[in-house]
This record gives C-alpha cells, sequence and structure tokens, in this order.
C-alpha cells in the first residue's frame, strides 16, 4: 500500500511512533485449522448500501476441535454450517466484537482432515473507507474494498491472517447497468438470478493473502493495453476516461521492466488499475487488480506537471513492485510489513530511473532516505521490526519507518554488495519463497548467501534497533615521523626512510536525536561508511566499533564520507572540514552528495549541534547551484526559518537575504520556459517561485504569481502545469477575501484531479483566520468527500498564520469533524498539530486529545507533544543566532557570502 498519510515530516525533525505496551494483545487466531480455498458471493445493494454474502471455505484441521475461529467484524451472520465427510453440522455462532471474531461450534467433534465451512452473512457498504464501503460520485453510487491490514473480515468471514493463504473464486451479482473488477479474469456474466441483475464470477486466484482480495462494482470505463502478453486495463469512472492513457503507457513499461529484473515473469495473469472515487490510501496493490486515489492516477497526458506524470509512474511501479514483493511473497506477520512496503518503496525507484532518466530518481531516493532520518531521529521512534499485534498497531506501522527507512537501507546495502549482486540475492529470495511466507532472517540469509559478505550482521542493527545512527568525522593531514632503515648490519649502511603524508580520519558513532538529546547506550550500528576526498580514492569501511581511525595514504584537503548518499546515517564535520567541504561541494561532490551535505547541516541545525548561520553559509555559498534537488533541499528549512525563528524585527532582513541568494537564478531561468527545456529546469523553476514569493516576499513574484494564479483559475490549461500548483499557493499567502471566493467558484470546476487538488490545497494557505473558518465549515459539509475532509483540516492547522484560530474551530465542532474521519484521518489531524510551537498549545493539544479519544492516534498524539517541545527548544536555541547572523551580515561581509 502507498499511503499519502504515511509521510508527515518537517524541518529537522519528523513524526515517530512508539510501541504501547498496555494495549490490548491476544487477538491472534488459534492454531490448528488453516484455509485452502475460498468461494465468496456478494450482492451489494449500492442504493441502500448494504451487502449480502455466502461463502464456502475448504479448511484443513490439524486436531480435533468442536469449534473453529475466525475473523469477523461489523458482520451479521446467519447460517452457518461445517461439513466433513458425508456429514454436515449447523454451527452455532458466538460473536467477539472486541476481538473481531467469530467461533463456530458443532456438536461432534472435528478430526483431523479436510472439512468444508458454509456461511451467510451480510452487511453495511460503510462511509469508512475500509472493507467493503461505498464511494460516491456526484452522480452515483460505488462500491469498493480496502482490506489491507485487517479489513477482509468486514467483507466475509475469514482467516483474516497474512500467513493464512488460500485461493478464491468470487462472484459478483450486480445491477445489469454495473460492471465489477475483481483479482481474477472475468470467466462468466449471466444474467439473473433477478431479471434486472447479473453474475460476474472470476476465475480462481492463486494462492494469496486475504487482504489482499478485491472487488469494485459501478459503471467503470477501461482502456485497454499490454505488455509481455500480459492483458493490462486502466478503469475508472466514465468521466476519467480522458485521463487514463499515462498511467496505461507507465503500466507496460513497468512490467516488462519488472519482467525481466526479477527473472519471474508476473505470476497473475492479467492486471486491472482501477481508480476508486473515494479510497483512503494513495493506492492498495491488491493482487491483479490494483486500486487507486484518483490523484494518483488519473492526469491530462498534455497538460500535466513533470512532479504529476513522476508520481503516477512512481506509484505504480510502487504498486507493481508488491506483486512481487508482498502478494507472491508476503511477511509471515505485520511486524515484516517492511519486506512489503521498504522493497516496494526500494523498488519503485529502478524503473524511474533506467526508463525515465530525466525524472532523477536517484536524488528521488535521497530525499526518501532524509524524511526517514527526520522521521528516526526522536527518542520513541521504532525498530523497523516492530512488534504489533492489535489492529490499532498495525495499522501504525504503515509509515516512513516501514517504507523510507527500510528502503533506504536496502539502497545502502545494495550499493555495499553491488546491484548485480544484490539482484541475485533477491531473485533467489523470490524463488525460494513464491506464493508462501518470509521473514526478515530470510531475506538478509539470502542475500548473505549470494554476496559473500557480512549482511546478516548488517541488517540486523538497522532493522532490529530503533533510530539512526550519526557519524562524526574529524580529519587531519598527518606526516609520520621519519624512521631508521638498516640495510644491513654496519650502522653506516642506515639510512632515513622519509614516509608519505597521510589523512588520518577519524570515525564515531552516536544515536542522533533531532532535539539534540544524548544518551549512553543507544546502541551501535555496522555501518558501510563510503569515503571519498580530492586526493581519495573512493572506498568504503565497515564502522562497527564507537570510534575508529582510519588512515589513507595522500593528504586530502577535504573528505566526504556519504560516497554516493546511499548511506543511512546522519554526519557532522568538525568546523574546519565543513569549510573546506563547503567550499569544494559545488565542484567535487555529486548532485546526490551535495542534497545529503545540505539536508544533514539542515537536521544539525535543528538539533543545535550547530548555529543556524553555518547552514545560511552554506546556503550562501551554493545559492548560484541550478540542479533542482539542491535548491529543493533548501526550501523546507528556509521556509521552517521563516514561520519559527524569524520575528518583526528581522524579517525584512531576512527576506532581503532570500531575495539576494536567490533572485539571480529565477532572473536566469526566467518565468517562460525556454524551447527544449529539461523537466528539471521546468520544476527548479517552480521551486524558486516557492522559496522567493513564499518566504523571501518578492513584490515581483507575488504579482506575477497572482495574475498567473486568476489566468489558472479560468483555464488552467493555459499556464504551465509545473507552475500551476506553486504560483496558486504563492497568491495565496498574499490573497484577500476577493480572491478566495475566486478560488472557491473555480475549484469545482477543475477538469483533472491534478488541478483539483492544486486549487483546494492553496485555499488552506491564505492568511486569514476569517477565511481558513469558512474553509473548516466547508470541510466538514457533505460537498467535500471524507478521503479529502481531514487532509484539509490538517493543512489549516499546519498554517503558522491562522493555526491558533483554527484549533479553537477544530475544538468547538469537534463532533462534526469526527463524523469525517476514517480509520487514519483522525491521526493525521492530531499529528497537524506537530506544527504547533509554544507550552501552551502543547499542554492543550494533549488535553483535548487525552478526553477526546482518536482510533490509532495514541502514537500521533504522543509524537505531536514531542515534536511541539523540540520546536520550543529550536526557537529558544536558534532565535538569537538568526538574529545576530543576519545583524552581522547587514553590517558586513559574513563568512560563506558573497
Amino acid at each position: 500500500m502507498h499511503a499519502i498519510r504515511k509521510c508527515l515530516w518537517i524541518f529537522g525533525v519528523g513524526t515517530l511512533c512508539i510501541l504501547l505496551p498496555g494495549l490490548a494483545r491476544a487477538q491472534r487466531l488459534p492454531e490448528g485449522v488453516v484455509p485452502q480455498h475460498y468461494d465468496l458471493r456478494f450482492t451489494p445493494d449500492l442504493v441502500k448500501a448494504t451487502f449480502d454474502g455466502e461463502e464456502t471455505i475448504e479448511v484443513q484441521i490439524a486436531k480435533p476441535v468442536s469449534s473453529i475461529t475466525m475473523n469477523a467484524a461489523e458482520l451479521e451472520i446467519g447460517e452457518a454450517s461445517v461439513t466433513q465427510g458425508d456429514k454436515t453440522q449447523p454451527a452455532q455462532t458466538t460473536l467477539q466484537p472486541e476481538k473481531e471474531q467469530a467461533t463456530l461450534t458443532v456438536a461432534s467433534a472435528l478430526v483431523p482432515g479436510p472439512a468444508t465451512l458454509h456461511l451467510k452473512f451480510n452487511g453495511t457498504l460503510n462511509d469508512k473507507l475500509r472493507g467493503f464501503y461505498l464511494a460516491k460520485t456526484r452522480l452515483r453510487n460505488y462500491a469498493v474494498t480496502q482490506f489491507e491490514s485487517t479489513d477482509a473480515r468486514r467483507a466475509f468471514p475469514s482467516f483474516d491472517e497474512p500467513a493464512l493463504k488460500a485461493t478464491f473464486t468470487i462472484t459478483l451479482i450486480v445491477d445489469k447497468g454495473d460492471t465489477a473488477i475483481s483479482n481474477g479474469r472475468l470467466m462468466a456474466d449471466v444474467s439473473g438470478p433477478d431479471p434486472d441483475k447479473h453474475s460476474l464470477t472470476f476465475s480462481t486466484t492463486a494462492k494469496m493473502s486475504t487482504y489482499l482480495v478485491a472487488m469494485a462494482v459501478g459503471d467503470f470505463v477501461c482502456s485497454e493495453g499490454s505488455s509481455d502478453n500480459i492483458p493490462i486495463r486502466v478503469c475508472g469512472t466514465p468521466d476519467k476516461k480522458p485521463l487514463q492513457a499515462a498511467a496505461l503507457r507507465y503500466a507496460g513499461e513497468i512490467l516488462k521492466y519488472y519482467n525481466q529484473y526479477y527473472g519471474i515473469p508476473y505470476p497473475f495473469g492479467k492486471l486491472d488499475i482501477v481508480g476508486a472515487p473515494d479510497f483512503e490510501a494513495g493506492a492498495m496493490e491488491n493482487t491483479g487488480a490494483i486500486f487507486y486515489r484518483e490523484s494518483l492516477l488519473f492526469i491530462d497526458d498534455k497538460n500535466s506537471s513533470v512532479e504529476a506524470h513522476q508520481n503516477v509512474f512512481e506509484v505504480l511501479a510502487h504498486e507493481m513492485a508488491h506483486q512481487w514483493f508482498g502478494d507472491l511473497v508476503t511477511m509471515k506477520w505485520w511486524d515484516n510489513i517492511w519486506l512489503n512496503e521498504s522493497f516496494a518503496t526500494w523498488m519503485a525507484l529502478k524503473p524511474s530511473q533506467s526508463l525515465h532518466p530525466e525524472w532523477s530518481a536517484t536524488l528521488s531516493a535521497v530525499q526518501e532516505t532524509d524524511r526517514a532520518l527526520t522521521f528516526d531521529s526522536v527518542k520513541n521512534t521504532h525498530a523497523i521490526h516492530a512488534r504489533a499485534e492489535t489492529p490499532d498497531e498495525i495499522n501504525e506501522l504503515f509509515d516512513p519507518i516501514s517504507y523510507e527507512k527500510g528502503a533506504a537501507v536496502l539502497r545502502m546495502i545494495e550499493s555495499y554488495v553491488s546491484p548485480d549482486v544484490f539482484r541475485r540475492g533477491v531473485n533467489a529470495y523470490l524463488r525460494k519463497f513464491q506464493y508462501s511466507n518470509a521473514t526478515a532472517e530470510d531475506f538478509w540469509s539470502a542475500m548473505a548467501q549470494a554476496s559473500g559478505r557480512p549482511v546478516d550482521r548488517i541488517m540486523p542493527s538497522f532493522v532490529n534497533q530503533a533510530g539512526a545512527p550519526l557519524v562524526e568525522v574529524k580529519a587531519e593531514c598527518v606526516t609520520p615521523k621519519a624512521q631508521p632503515v638498516s640495510k644491513g648490519k654496519s650502522r653506516r649502511a642506515r639510512r632515513t626512510v622519509q614516509p608519505h603524508p597521510k589523512t588520518q580520519i577519524t570515525l564515531s558513532q552516536t544515536r542522533f536525536f533531532g532535539d539534540g538529546h544524548t544518551g549512553s547506550n543507544d546502541g551501535t550500528w555496522l555501518i558501510p561508511v563510503c569515503i571519498k576526498g580530492d586526493n581519495t580514492k573512493p572506498f568504503c569501511q565497515l564502522l562497527g566499533e564507537r570510534e575508529q581511525v582510519v588512515p589513507v595514504v595522500g593528504c586530502s584537503n577535504w573528505v566526504f564520507t556519504n560516497g554516493n548518499a546511499v548511506g543511512y546515517y546522519r554526519t557532522r564535520y568538525t568546523p574546519e572540514n565543513l569549510k573546506k567541504l563547503s567550499q569544494a561541494a559545488k565542484t567535487s561532490l555529486s548532485t546526490a552528495e551535495r542534497v545529503a551535505l545540505v539536508r544533514d547541516e539542515a537536521a544539525l541545525i535543528y538539533s543545535g549541534q550547530e548555529k543556524i548561520g553555518a547552514f545560511l553559509d552554506l546556503a550562501s555559498d551554493l545559492s548560484s547551484d541550478q540542479e533542482r534537488a539542491v535548491l529543493q533541499s533548501f526550501v523546507e528549512p528556509l521556509e521552517f526559518v521563516d514561520a519559527y525563528l524569524v520575528t518583526s524585527a528581522n524579517r525584512s532582513a531576512y527576506q532581503a537575504w532570500v531575495r539576494s541568494s536567490f533572485r539571480p537564478m529565477l532572473d536566469s531561468v526566467k518565468w517562460a520556459p525556454a524551447p527544449g527545456e529539461s523537466e528539471e529546469t521546468h520544476r527548479l523553476r517552480a521551486f524558486l517561485v516557492r522559496l522567493l514569493g513564499g518566504v523571501g516576499a518578492d513584490p515581483d513574484v507575488i504579482r506575477e504569481s497572482t495574475r498567473l494564479a486568476r489566468q489558472y483559475l479560468h483555464d488552467p490549461d493555459s499556464v504551465d502545469p509545473n507552475l500551476g500548483k506553486v504560483v496558486v499557493r504563492v497568491a495565496a499567502q498574499y490573497g484577500d477575501s476577493a480572491l478566495f471566493d475566486e478560488y472557491l467558484a473555480a475549484w469545482p470546476s477543475m477538469k483533472s484531479p491534478e488541478q483539483f487538488y492544486n486549487v483546494g490545497d492553496a485555499l488552506t494557505d491564505f492568511r486569514n483566520p476569517q477565511l481558513s473558518e469558512r474553509l473548516l465549515q466547508i470541510a466538514v459539509s457533505p460537498d467535500v468527500r471524507n478521503q479529502d475532509a481531514a487532509h484539509a483540516i490538517s493543512r489549516v492547522l499546519e498554517n503558522p498564520a491562522d493555526q491558533a484560530a483554527a484549533w479553537e474551530w477544530v475544538k468547538a465542532h469537534w463532533q462534526e469533524v469526527e463524523k469525517k474521519t476514517t480509520m487514519s484521518s483522525g491521526e493525521e489531524i492530531v499529528a497537524a498539530t506537530r506544527k504547533f510551537c509554544d507550552a501552551a498549545s502543547r499542554d492543550d493539544v494533549r488535553k483535548f486529545f487525552s478526553e477526546h479519544k482518536v482510533a490509532s492516534a495514541e502514537r500521533g498524539l504522543l509524537r505531536s507533544v514531542e515534536e511541539i517541545d523540540a520546536c520550543i527548544n529550536y526557537r529558544a536555541r536558534q532565535q538569537g543566532n538568526l538574529a545576530a547572523w543576519l545583524e552581522q551580515r547587514s553590517s558586513g561581509p559574513v563568512a560563506g557570502t558573497r
């Protein structure tokens, strides 16, 4: 699953997760009954929002039993029976809602061997976007499923655990004007059983877990294609048919690439990719039938931004990677969810970089690593491999640790053993465990065997312990003393040999904390540290001790200890080493390495281990660097400085510094794209406008952004799609109520999901509490989908200009807000309060959400409280340093500036 909600982070410190020992456990099913095959039959009523179901489950019983326990939630079970041999017994059903379980009890004990369960049941197509649920457009209703992680039990009684794989045959009885989509191919479409119905039966699936079962019912329209003889369809509501071409093209490219990479042809016969009108996650990797949020699938091929194209490709690549990682080979239990999500996150960038190098996916990988390091920098983060028993605990593992951290560790190992060797290990792992389940140990054992390197020692240090290392670096040129060397017994034969000078690199490791905390028992990692310098041939060194000295022949003026920016660690250099490295960065470090250097310095500033001036000096040194990723790496930290450090006394000085540093680059690339301009330059321009308009308050940029924003509202296709998103946001930041009304009027008429969300998100950027309250009222109205309501509320809460008033409104209207939340979006609202930065707000947030519990948000509340504390400390440490730096700069030259 590629969840939109998974990535919430801020400059210097990110969200965190902790394990809550007090939560109820023991929700696992008893051992001894293993499903083999499900025959499922559903009749959804899209008008009444209900469904009837019937199932036959073939099971294997390991020991004599009189009862069988399954998972079931929010279902009414009618008839139930168990057949063994030629004997059928009625079963008494006992529901345990608190455990989401149902137990079937029979009078005569069942013996070891095969048996068949038969049940009839019914349920509600809920409005919470989980289980079998109701999705809506303005024209009609649809029925869609979302079962990961523990919601198949809301659609049918089942053995709803990932290790209990089985095959499935599914029949859907739907209205005559509708169609249905499921995991298998459509095998039969017959009229009945009622005159206004028809029954669609799909082919039996491969062996798979219950959370991968998929069903969608409605008037879906599809575009068809194929790749390597596998039929591919992209489907959606009828109005989305013109927006399906890019996804269909990309899916074919990706499938061909994966077939070649894995050495195992796509295993599920066909691939449907379905955009659902309402969908909780970004996308879901159901076997043979990937379900999507429309905004990440349907784009105007000619009038969409580079970012939108890349997003469609890479989310497709993520979900299609799951067809092997997750579907073909599945983790045994949710504590190893990273075996699904880390692998797919790591894998998604490979076809992107190979097939579309113009998108620079290798730089996206560096940004993903930074997000993971940020998230992992708090005291109460969790290990990649973390215990999770209850549904809430399981859902909370879908975060940047399971996605980006795991992917970053895989990239580090891949670089360490070489991509070819890593691929051999991956393929061996997939071949060994296909159609079954695996553990983390299974993977790293396969990789150690393929590489002959200690991967089985490196991986556990990153997978089984929480946190991220900080590698501190001290490099100095030393010349050893001359040593006498004797060629014989005579003293005259002795001579003095002058040894070569060398660079002595001292590496030490501790755990990195975003708030500057230091601890004495923080563990150690076995870290592949890759070193380069101006007089040093690149090499990698395993750092397994608290401190190690690495001597290198020859003196290097500078050294960099995260070669290719693939390491999962923060790096801190001595001030002298950093100064030399910063001066050499533009000419001697790759783009990826410069990005890693910038983001590490940003994290060190936030933690208080460096003064803010060091980061601003580095920004000045690289302010003419026209690589989009380098500029992008500065934007969020500089926005954070603007929001939390700048005061009314020095705001104009800070804005002037931003303009003087970065306006020359915008003047160079200009507003209008040049013929044949690269996609990276398109994106560079957008980040420059965001920085200069939003932070620098450049009057020319604000004026032009407002002009283009109004043009975009009336004819979005007439504005460069790469600028559309940013100009409507910059204009909103300085807009009045009249412009707000223009946005509201244009919002529903946007032609594509990208344009719709560009305007919708910009509505949350107006700096006016009264306008924000109007938007919040709209967010809880029936006009806004449940999938979007919490996102809008969260963005308003994150707007520093309006958050105080917005928070008071949310508290006063909590009943209305709560009705719009779904299984994860309540946690998103709780997490949004992490952007507060004062003790009174912190205490109020803690008190309110302690009294108004939000499902699956216990960790989110603790995270927000910790991040508010971190922001308070950041402000206390750095606000005076910023003022001093700006004052020094205004009175004369500042080191590192030009």
